[in-house]
């Protein structure tokens, strides 16, 4: 598996970046499978698939929009089948801790037939850095509909360092990992420890839905990407998953990454001043 061409669906995002960064280094061959790429990508136009997929043996999945959509796992059932018919033996697919829509799409997996790893993550670090509420933050204040619930943050570094395990190593075929981060903070600490590694105020504010929703919606955000984000305020973020895991340890043999230690990296590179 070590000399096999990996595509990676879904490679521009938060945790393929980061396992397109991994596999360089390792001197591994790979691709990207995107709307952009040499063969193009679309989760809505499956006549394309196979050219995409075409000479690889293995694939990193990362779904869009999320794997909670209605359609999610047909998607993830058609995929798997068309890349059996093109050669390939193994697909690593990052899915989401408890929702319904994530868990529909790993069974859709399995059923396939193909060798499968599934890597089923918290809520990542970088969506305070590098997503929707980087501005926030940055500007020093970040208002979310969320209070005292606690959340393991997993950092996307991890993800991707598990990820490339999945693809290199065949003793993790046909595993789920539970990836989480060390401690279980709420979105009020998450936002202290940041504070802290900035060395500058930034409150946590907690606000409605309806106000969280509006707040999107002034900042351009799709009416998707406003739904999801409503949907994970509301029932993801519940408690459900509020449990740490030994999934990175468990995988990559070490203890997952602190958000503490995030926090200071990402203070130092300047990306939350103002």
């Amino acid at each position: 598996m070590q000399n096999s061409a990996i595509v990676l669906i879904g490679g521009a995002g938060k945790t393929g970046s980061r396992i397109a960064d991994r596999l360089t280094r390792k001197g591994l061959d790979f691709r990207f499978a995107s709307r952009s790429s040499a063969h193009p990508f679309d989760w809505e136009k499956r006549n394309d698939w196979p050219a995409a997929l075409a000479g690889a043996n293995s694939a990193y999945v990362s779904f869009q929009p999320d794997l909670s959509v209605s359609w999610a796992a047909d998607a993830i059932d058609a995929l798997a089948r068309t890349a059996i018919g093109c050669g390939l033996s193994h697909i690593v697919l990052l899915s989401g801790r408890g929702e319904e829509g994530a868990q529909r799409a790993e069974e859709a997996l399995k059923a396939s037939g193909i060798g499968f790893t599934i890597l089923r993550a918290s809520w990542f670090c970088q969506n305070f850095s590098e997503g929707a509420f980087a501005e926030q933050i940055a500007a020093g204040e970040l208002a979310l509909p969320a209070g005292d619930v606690r959340e393991p943050f997993i950092d996307a570094a991890d993800i991707a360092d598990a990820a490339v395990a999945a693809l290199t190593d065949p003793r993790h075929m046909g595993k789920t990992y539970e990836l989480t981060g060390p401690r279980a903070l709420t979105f009020r600490e998450a936002v202290a420890e940041i504070s802290a590694a900035c060395g500058r105020d930034i409150a946590y504010g907690q606000i409605s839905m309806a106000e969280f929703k509006e707040t999107l919606g002034d900042a351009d955000l799709p009416e998707g990407v406003i739904e999801l984000l409503g949907e994970l305020f509301t029932q993801v973020l519940d408690g459900r998953n509020s449990l740490v895991t030994n999934g990175v340890a468990d995988i990559l043999g070490r203890p997952a990454r602190d958000f503490g230690a995030y926090a200071r990296d990402v203070a130092i590179n300047g990306t939350w001043r103002i």
